[in-house]
């Protein structure tokens, strides 16, 4: 494949865009080579600027679960923008889907709509911390949560230690009421409570995580989490803005029978259009202005054209009994064309697989936190990366992200997947 002009869009953008991108994984950075540019994508596949068809398995980082270019998402958003785009007002669209997700997610009563995973995750800890009037909050290492500077905290050189700033900008007086633990390991976390008692105000973490490639919890692990927020009456955060309304129609809450006290969504609540939202019980949320004290506001929230493309989106899951099946079918099939080619090989490989995320690891040791997803082998990663791109495959171009598969993707894709691996697994 050639990618002339993909290179020359880079070049230009560079002049006037930091790093030629406006979110940093994109300029390929962890695995070199040129950034591909996208002119338009339909259903499983992208094509891009130099006119290659390439099979999706990004999905936009998530948000396309049914494919791009979905009709009804389109009509929906084309429908509503000739109505108007902006209002700084109320709609009944947004009672409208604030009902179908409640409806669609155990445990909330309410949810406040805002414009991105960020701002939903940074609310939520707001809104936890001035709920329970503590001050320090725990998150585990390799989880992303967004770049509000409470999340951009690295782990020390201990298991268990405070956060230290992990990004210039972050300031030291921030980085102190964030606490670190590894992810899976709940005595760590234990470990916390005992020296904090009293000045948790929440756990934040993703239930499956997917920056760090797909991790899914150890068994045990989230359960035992929900007994110590209540041992010591701190909340407990699922960031579901990667798992919402992607595992399940309720997220993980529903799958893997947990309950969150609060729960941050973005992604596929927004059909493609810059959505985030948090939910909780009543009882929390009515601490949130005006209500309450807790301030929290954005003048595009609750943006008609975000509205319309999520709701049409939420509609058509909450309508199909078999997508969450379906998908979790074809990661299945994905993960065992891999395997059965890796099987044949003296590669050291690890693949984690939840619903529809999945990751491989080139490493002998099983990933279940940020320091063992750490131990992979980049170099054979990005050579599979760029193999794989040659063929017309667009995965991840980071070993830490988690592909997220889409309702578009045919088994026939899939088999050409498997069949590109085997074509360059002898370059890995």
């Amino acid at each position: 494949m050639q990618y002339q002009r993909s290179s020359a869009l880079f070049k230009a953008a560079q002049n006037v865009i930091p790093g030629g991108v406006n979110s940093p994984v994109r300029a390929f950075k962890a695995v070199g080579g040129t950034p591909i540019f996208v002119e338009r994508a339909k259903g499983a596949y992208l094509y891009d600027a130099d006119d290659n068809q390439l099979i999706d398995y990004i999905a936009s980082w998530g948000p396309m679960i049914l494919g791009h270019a979905y009709e009804p998402v389109i009509e929906a958003v084309k429908s509503r923008a000739y109505l108007g785009t902006s209002f700084g007002m109320p709609t009944a669209l947004e009672t409208e889907i604030a009902e179908l997700a409640i409806a669609m997610v155990p445990n909330i009563d309410k949810i406040r709509f805002v414009n991105s995973g960020t701002e939903a995750c940074m609310s939520a800890v707001r809104l936890a911390r001035g709920a329970t009037q503590r001050e320090k909050i725990i998150k585990f290492a390799g989880c992303y949560h967004g770049h509000s500077d409470a999340f951009l905290i690295q782990a020390g050189s201990g298991a268990v230690t405070f956060g230290s700033p992990s990004s210039p900008g972050v300031t030291k007086g921030t980085a102190k009421d964030t606490l670190l633990a590894p992810y899976n390991n709940l005595e760590a976390v234990a470990q916390l409570f005992s020296e904090y008692p009293h000045e948790i105000a929440a756990i934040i973490i993703e239930p499956v995580a997917g920056n760090m490639g797909c991790i899914p919890p150890n068994a045990g692990f989230l359960e035992g989490l929900r007994s110590l927020c209540d041992q010591y009456e701190t909340l407990l955060i699922f960031d579901e803005v990667m798992t919402g309304f992607r595992l399940a129609k309720g997220g993980a809450q529903e799958l893997l029978g947990i309950k969150a006290d609060l729960v941050t969504f973005g992604k596929v609540l927004g059909g493609g259009l810059p959505v985030g939202a948090f939910a909780a019980k009543k009882e929390i949320m009515k601490h949130l202005a005006p209500d309450g004290p807790v301030y929290q506001a954005g003048t595009l929230s609750g943006n008609p054209l975000a509205m319309a493309a999520g709701l049409a989106m939420l509609q058509a899951l909450n309508a199909d009994s078999d997508i969450f099946d379906r998908l979790a079918l074809k990661t299945e099939h994905l993960h065992e064309g891999l395997e059965a080619v890796l099987k044949t090989t003296h590669i050291p490989y690890q693949i984690n697989r939840l619903g529809s995320m999945i990751s491989l690891h080139f490493t002998d040791e099983k990933v279940v936190d940020f320091e063992t997803a750490a131990s992979g082998n980049n170099e054979k990663f990005n050579n599979y990366f760029h193999g794989m791109l040659k063929e017309g495959i667009y995965l991840p171009p980071s070993a830490f992200e988690s592909y997220f598969l889409n309702d578009a993707l045919s088994h026939e894709d899939i088999d050409f997947t498997i069949n590109a691996f085997k074509k360059i697994i002898d370059t890995i």
